[in-house]
């Protein structure tokens, strides 16, 4: 038996965002502006974490049936 070869998804270029908003810590390495008291490099990647998430689950959703 031969498996079926699986093709490349372009879903999966959707992971490289987050990789690259958080690559270089100079660009958020910053104390202002603050967010309920906590300075801009926490929070910001705090939502990276949440982006993150929301954007695999995203990638997961649109190729797992692609086969």
């Amino acid at each position: 038996m031969m498996k079926a070869k699986k093709r490349f998804s372009y879903w999966y270029l959707l992971l490289i965002i987050p990789f690259i908003a958080t690559l270089w810590p100079g660009i958020y390495a910053f104390d202002k502006p603050r967010l309920f008291g906590f300075p801009f490099f926490y929070w910001y990647q705090l939502i990276w974490v949440i982006l993150t998430a929301v954007i695999t689950a995203i990638v997961y959703i649109k190729v797992k049936d692609v086969d």
